[in-house]
């Protein structure tokens, strides 16, 4: 039976290089879960404008519904201008006090999230107020659904305290080897490898799981039994990077959620996430065979060593 999965947050255009394209790391995140054939809900909020109609209008080309997309008379849909720099790494430039910035606490986004087998959720929807203030609301009203935190840090739309509060209420985070970082110095955290600093954080904030993905080289997972998986990177022909953490999150919250094993849905994540990055935006269609294709035909890898 597919499981249903919400994402709360952010519905914006990314303004690429090469025009815009339909994004947001819950919307990318959500068009992938469905695409491997659960049930993805998306909250969310676009202005009364001309750019939030034709984000209604794409979301739903993508097959993802519109029913809990908010809309806000006062304030316009959101953008970002995206960089694509020579090595295919993206630099966000993130428009402030936008639509989702302001989604409001109402009964059926309550029932989208409690009813839900997973939330996702991520700091960016949380530089507001009245966004931060429906997440908090959301997580309370859903005490047995797992809380999935993407933490995504774009500069200057994160604070230690919104990084705190996140790690609060999630059950598993996924981080990249740079935020995992940042998220040492700005909490005081101590542990002096990747590895020592995720065990650091399941034991302070008390999750089950991290991911963090390390760009080129894969990506390992950390219980808070200390068992540790690693899955080496992929050699491919490079698109660009955007939207493949967030095809890593879908691929390991659809293998997860549907009972697969912890190193398996790391696998299909990492699978996902690096054939993503082999085309351009982040909305690209991919489907579920095309990555397990993927995943048995002989590739070179890159892997890194771990002190056990």
């Amino acid at each position: 039976m597919p499981k249903k999965i919400a994402a709360f947050g952010e519905l914006l255009w990314d303004l690429l290089p090469n025009g815009k394209v339909l994004g947001g790391a819950p919307a990318n995140f959500i068009y992938r879960i469905n695409s491997f054939g659960d049930e993805g809900t998306l909250l969310s909020k676009v202005g009364d404008d001309k750019a939030g109609r034709e984000a209604r209008l794409a979301l739903r080309n993508l097959g993802v519904s519109d029913e809990n997309i908010q809309t806000d008379t006062e304030f316009p849909t959101g953008s970002v201008k995206i960089k694509i720099d020579a090595d295919g790494n993206p630099d966000f430039n993130i428009i402030t006090d936008v639509a989702y910035d302001h989604i409001e606490i109402n009964t059926e986004m309550i029932d989208a999230f409690s009813e839900a087998d997973c939330v996702c959720f991520g700091t960016l929807v949380q530089r507001y107020g009245i966004s931060k203030n429906t997440l908090r609301e959301l997580i309370h009203e859903s005490p047995n659904v797992v809380k999935f935190l993407d933490i995504n840090l774009r500069k200057k739309c994160y604070t230690a305290a919104s990084i705190e509060d996140s790690l609060i209420m999630a059950n598993i985070l996924k981080t990249n080897d740079e935020e995992l970082l940042i998220t040492k110095e700005l909490l005081g955290l101590e542990g002096e490898t990747l590895k020592e600093l995720a065990l650091e954080v399941i034991e302070k904030y008390k999750l089950d799981i991290i991911l963090c993905t390390l760009g080129s080289n894969g990506a390992f997972c950390l219980t808070n039994e200390e068992v540790f998986y690693y899955d080496s990177g992929y050699q491919i022909s490079l698109g660009d990077t955007v939207g493949s953490g967030d095809a890593f999150s879908a691929g390991f919250v659809h293998y997860y959620m549907n009972g697969y094993a912890i190193d398996d849905s790391l696998r299909f994540g990492n699978a996902a996430g690096a054939l993503v990055a082999t085309t351009t935006g982040a909305t690209s269609p991919i489907s579920k065979q095309e990555i397990l294709d993927f995943m048995i035909i002989p590739h070179n890898r890159n892997s890194v060593r771990f002190h056990q």
